[in-house]
């Protein structure tokens, strides 16, 4: 007998249920039953499901090293000792096959195994989530495998958010919000923009964040004319333009939110440019509902800015899908034909960026609706509410 351990999965500690996780447990075979689906369709024996995030859309589990093999009638996760009592605890029912110490084996040729004594025949695996050298391997080990690559399997189901995923993502922008509320109370003239990142990024978890969706920014003057600035040690009081792009992760879900504040004397330039945007972004807002091409929602946003005379300075796309990773499909580009649906949600962020100057981006999550949107972020975003004094 091969050293392993396969069984089905069982709470470790029963009638736990302080994990976001646990309040959404019944999604979880929902999903694969859906997955299911698009194995058959796709005909498909079976799909080996790599990529993290969508190990733990399926699953519920959160650690790593572990893959998940489909089939439309069988969901077996693969992992390791490290993971046993994990495992149990967060995929109730889940059937496990577990590599033991000193087995030998390596989670591709556990696949491979498994996969042959299934005798399934073609089998899926996530192209972009597998290495060209991992998926080689594959083909190696298991001869009478046909291995077909494919792509957004799992990604084109987790676009709809279902209720328990939007309660979660309310929870994380909740979080982002009340830590916002704290920095922007707390600012002083002697802050260096790394000081407010990780103020902001201390203040998410204490208020009940897994930790910061990303790598907060907070960029003073000419450096908030980088879009992905890294914090330095520039002062709030060196300029009165302070950008900050942060998120809260939550139940293992993202916000992410930017606003910008005026700390110090403004002039006619910043409300003019500050103006601009956020009439970009108010319009491009109104523009989503169901059936709304995501290029066109981009282009409102666009030509707004465009007509201000600020369009080559605005040199991202408008926004991007938001969910179990900060990036995400939908994407809201120039061009994209892509068709807004009920479940989607996506970030609206337009943004003017003046080379040693500063910048101004505007960022909200919004949830596409029956009825058209709802803006899940509030922060204050009128140009007299983001004027605030500092000493």
């Amino acid at each position: 007998m091969r050293p392993s351990d396969r069984r089905k999965s069982t709470p470790a500690s029963a009638g736990r249920a302080s994990r976001p996780e646990a309040a959404q447990a019944e999604a979880f075979p929902h999903r694969r039953d859906r997955l299911a689906r698009v194995i058959r369709a796709k005909k498909l024996d079976a799909l080996v499901v790599s990529d993290r995030s969508n190990v733990r859309y399926l699953t519920g589990f959160r650690g790593e090293d572990s893959w998940l093999l489909i089939t439309p009638k069988k969901s077996l996760i693969l992992s390791d000792a490290r993971f046993t009592d994990q495992i149990a605890e967060e995929c109730p029912g889940l059937e496990a096959e577990i590599r033991l110490p000193g087995s030998g084996r390596t989670l591709l040729s556990m696949s491979a195994q498994i996969i042959q004594s299934l005798r399934v025949r073609n089998v899926g695996f996530e192209k972009r989530a597998l290495s060209y050298a991992d998926a080689q391997s594959l083909i190696e080990a298991s001869s009478t495998t046909t291995w077909t690559p494919t792509e957004d399997l799992v990604e084109g189901l987790r676009v709809f958010k279902d209720k328990h995923e939007i309660r979660s993502m309310r929870e994380a922008v909740s979080v982002a919000e009340r830590a916002f509320t704290v920095l922007r109370a707390s600012l002083r003239a002697e802050d260096r923009e790394k000081d407010l990142a990780d103020r902001l990024e201390g203040t998410m978890r204490s208020l009940g964040g897994e930790c910061s969706a990303f790598p907060s920014i907070c960029a003073v003057g000419p450096r908030a004319a980088l879009p992905h600035a890294i914090p330095g040690s520039t002062r709030v009081g060196e300029h009165p333009i302070l950008l900050v792009d942060w998120g809260a992760r939550w139940g293992s879900y993202n916000s992410d939110l930017t606003r910008v504040l005026v700390t110090g004397p403004s002039s006619s330039k910043i409300e003019k440019v500050y103006q601009t945007v956020l009439s970009a972004q108010k319009k491009a807002i109104e523009a989503i509902r169901p059936g709304a091409r995501a290029g066109d929602v981009d282009r409102i946003a666009r030509r707004t800015i465009e007509e201000a005379g600020f369009g080559r300075y605005f040199g991202h796309s408008l926004g991007h899908g938001l969910g179990l990773k900060v990036h995400e499909a939908p994407g809201l580009r120039e061009g994209s034909d892509v068709l807004l649906e009920p479940g989607m949600i996506v970030t609206v962020e337009p943004g003017i960026y003046l080379k040693d100057w500063g910048g101004v981006r505007i960022e909200d999550d919004v949830l596409v609706t029956k009825a058209g949107h709802e803006v899940l972020t509030s922060v204050p975003k009128e140009f007299d509410e983001v004027i605030v004094g500092i000493s």
